[in-house]
């Protein structure tokens, strides 16, 4: 920890202070937390970001889209619209944001919509969508004014928030104690090959906060998806130098994974959701091509790419070899079917199968 973030620490306490007392009144009633009638499910963090939430998100899509009709809920961080929007085919970074409209073009079955009010973009799909069986809320662990079914939390294996602080001086947006609220955490970013012992240890850190449901899960990298035409032509998996540009909260992991693919890795990071401008772009491409190597690649994420789409961006990078690398999260052993099952199981209250039907009857006989 620096200097400046110790001498903040008397900041950091005010902060936490207002935002447990405004915890408080949501416990008291004093403000109102609204509940449904419908299955909402909320993916959050305490810190300000970087835990993983999109691909969780994508995970738990794909997971319910086989049995139901599902819509995703988040505020599009970084618009440029207002109110409710739906996003779609032509949408544009600009009028949803980057992760609503990577989560729409991969899963096209969703109802992917943003709205900074949760409760009157619930309310709305509700109307508009009448059918709608489920309703995800990415980054919703502290909007308080609505009291979803299933309040899943997330902490980053590198970072986890039992060793952080509030903001300024860490990265949290309330105290630890608010894990208590959580249905279940996810201890996620950990290693594809995880000690048991590493485990043990995280689990009885962790214990302090009696959270019942706790899994742990990790990313895995897919093959390289072409960003411009030019990179369509190449099919290439491999380079001696890889240039990485990136904007998102934690590039760490992505550049180790990139580290063993080549022999020289160019890291250019930006801010998490950063709106790159030309001039950057302008300036990245030249130290591309300024650079010798056999053989080079640019790589960026896939929700970096959504950035990248617009036209005046398009035009600067549509005659270089430009990829990103897909990410999807999986569980370690039994933690996937221990999800899975906590997920269908509180969907399956709402709309019980005839096997969840017969297994009531035979619990009350």
């Amino acid at each position: 920890m620096n200097i400046i973030r110790i001498i903040l620490f008397p900041i950091s306490l005010l902060y936490g202070c207002i935002t447990h007392l405004r915890n408080k009144f949501f416990d008291w009633g004093i403000l109102p937390s609204k509940s449904f009638d419908h299955p909402i499910i909320s993916i959050g963090n305490l810190s300000t970001g970087g835990t993983g939430k999109t691909p969780h998100i994508e995970y738990l899509t794909g997971l319910l889209k086989k049995r139901f009709k599902i819509a995703t809920l988040s505020r599009g961080y970084k618009r440029k619209t207002r109110g409710y929007q739906v996003a779609g085919p032509k949408s544009t970074v600009n009028q949803v944001g980057d992760e609503p409209l990577q989560i729409s073009l991969k899963h096209p079955e969703a109802h992917v919509a943003v709205c900074a009010s949760r409760k009157k973009g619930i309310k709305r799909i509700l109307k508009d969508k009448p059918s709608n069986q489920a309703i995800l809320l990415d980054d919703a662990f502290q909007h308080r004014y609505i009291k979803p079914g299933l309040n899943i939390l997330l902490t980053d294996y590198h970072k986890i928030f039992t060793k952080n602080y509030m903001l300024p001086t860490g990265n949290l947006r309330e105290f630890r104690r608010g894990a208590q609220r959580a249905d279940a955490l996810i201890v996620t970013k950990t290693p594809s090959v995880f000690s048991p012992l590493d485990k043990k240890l995280i689990l009885k850190d962790l214990a302090r906060y009696n959270i019942k449901n706790i899994f742990f899960s990790y990313i895995k990298y897919g093959k390289w998806v072409p960003v411009t035409n030019y990179a369509k032509t190449e099919k290439l998996q491999k380079a001696k130098t890889i240039f990485l540009i990136t904007g998102i909260a934690n590039p760490t992991p992505l550049a180790e994974h990139l580290k063993r693919l080549c022999l020289d890795l160019k890291v250019f990071k930006f801010a998490d959701h950063h709106q790159f401008t030309v001039k950057e772009l302008d300036s990245f491409v030249n130290s591309f091509r300024e650079t010798y190597s056999g053989s080079k690649v640019i790589i960026t994420t896939e929700k970096d790419s959504m950035r990248l789409r617009k036209e005046e961006l398009s035009n600067i990078i549509k005659n270089l070899p430009v990829y990103y690398i897909p990410i999807e999260v999986d569980f370690h052993e039994q933690d996937k079917s221990g999800f899975d099952k906590m997920v269908m199981d509180y969907m399956e209250s709402f709309y019980p199968t005839p096997n969840t039907k017969k297994k009531k009857e035979n619990i009350i006989a």
